[in-house]
């Protein structure tokens, strides 16, 4: 039975993206209108929306459960946008957690890029690595160091996004407190800290390259200033950013070719993004022995791809790289990672485990489903539902009969890959932890 829209429901909003190959968005916005949600395009990208019918929330969806959606402010998405990088580009996220504009650089890069993503706080580099494994990013890897003592080589990054510590200003109708909490010395000290991990960006950016400066404030100090400072003190040179179509824009002085958004009147955020390009080196000689391309070496044992390959994976779908075995897990090491030095502790994507039953894909790993690539399912065993109700329900812990043998499934939604579930005696059990 399929759900009506109830018209009567309306969101307050808020935007989200979608996180899926382009041929795929029609079939995640289907599944999305399935359960009564509507939405309409935001006018900078094609992966991104904003919310007309909400019936429950947005994080309730499938389509939020199996990563086909990652819920954003709109203006948070602006940053990776006025960066651009290349297809299969490597891209530095300097504070990345909890993975919103990570998880964005991966997808502009495509499978073929890499994306390393930075986040001191051990708390919330768990959030990180969550967010990237279930939107299935395998070529984003992530890694924990203060920003400013990142130990990666200088100027061996062509693209790197800094999104730093800050007063939270342009949060303040969903944080009210942040204009009290935020002042003086505390304010100097967040300065402080920008200061230092733009320098060391400076310093990791190869001449030519481009770097991105962005904040969720409405500080002068905080934003025009520190411009001012990277171009006065870094030798980095501001870019003009084209302003983005569906944003109002604020203008201060010593602020020309950036953009802020007028919070307010953007129905988002105030935000604010500079972007900056190096034009020539600026290391000492044993620095410039140093740069080029990191000396990465794996401390895992290499793994036969064709060792994945079952009813739930196609390793034939991986990206380029290698597949390495640390302990009992399987993760990707994509093949651009080599940029990343032997003195940098660095953790690939998460594939599944490997024990003496053979490989266990992890069962939120959608995109490498045998057929994915197609959207159609490519192996016997796969279990096609056709309403969202059956899903909703093996994940509440209802088991489903299916007639299938074996141990495992692939689980789709009509022309929709999901994931993989367990099979007993040819019923479905919801494997998602």
């Amino acid at each position: 039975m399929k759900r009506e829209h109830d018209s009567s429901v309306v969101s307050s909003g808020r935007s989200f993206r979608l996180v899926c190959p382009e041929r795929r968005i029609p079939r995640v916005e289907a599944l999305l209108r399935a359960q009564g949600y509507d939405f309409e395009p935001e006018p900078f990208s094609p992966w991104c929306r904003r919310l007309t019918v909400e019936p429950r929330p947005l994080g309730a969806s499938l389509a939020a459960f199996f990563g086909y959606l990652y819920i954003q402010d709109r203006s948070s998405m602006l940053p990776p946008l006025a960066l651009a990088p290349e297809p299969g580009a490597a891209v530095l996220d300097m504070c990345a957690s909890p993975g919103s504009k990570t998880g964005f650089l991966a997808q502009l890069v495509g499978p073929g890029g890499f994306v390393l993503g930075n986040e001191p706080s051990r708390a919330r580099l768990a959030t990180l690595r969550a967010n990237l494994h279930a939107c299935n990013w395998p070529h984003a890897a992530t890694c924990s160091y203060e920003g400013q003592a990142l130990p990666l080589t200088p100027e061996s990054w062509d693209w790197i996004l800094l999104d730093p510590p800050c007063s939270g200003w342009g949060t303040v109708e969903k944080n009210p407190q942040v204009m009290t909490l935020w002042q003086g010395d505390k304010i100097r000290t967040l300065t402080s800290l920008q200061r230092r991990l733009l320098a060391h960006a400076a310093r990791l950016l190869r001449p030519g390259g481009r770097l991105v400066y962005s904040t969720c404030t409405t500080n002068d100090d905080e934003n025009e200033a520190q411009t001012l400072y990277a171009e006065e003190r870094l030798g980095l040179r501001r870019l003009p950013l084209t302003p983005f179509e569906g944003f109002v824009w604020e203008h201060r002085p010593g602020g020309e070719g950036t953009l802020r958004v007028d919070g307010e009147k953007s129905g988002a955020q105030g935000f604010y993004v500079a972007l900056f390009s190096k034009e020539t080196s600026v290391l000492s000689g044993d620095e410039e022995a140093e740069a080029g391309d990191g000396d990465w070496r794996a401390v895992g044992r290499p793994f036969a791809r064709e060792r994945l390959r079952g009813p739930c994976f196609d390793p034939d779908l991986l990206p380029p790289g290698e597949v390495m075995l640390f302990g009992d897990q399987l993760r990707f090491i994509p093949s651009r990672a080599g940029i990343v030095p032997a003195g940098c502790r660095w953790q690939g994507g998460l594939l599944g485990q490997f024990g003496k039953r053979g490989f266990a894909p992890a069962p939120r790993l959608r995109d490498f489903l045998p057929g994915a690539d197609g959207d159609a399912p490519g192996h016997e065993a796969a279990l096609v539902l056709d309403e969202p109700e059956e899903i909703e329900g093996l994940l509440s812990g209802r088991s489903f009969r299916t007639g299938l043998a074996g141990t495992e499934a692939a689980l789709w939604w009509r022309d929709v890959p999901l994931g993989r579930v367990s099979l007993k005696q040819g019923r479905a059990l919801a494997a998602f932890g």
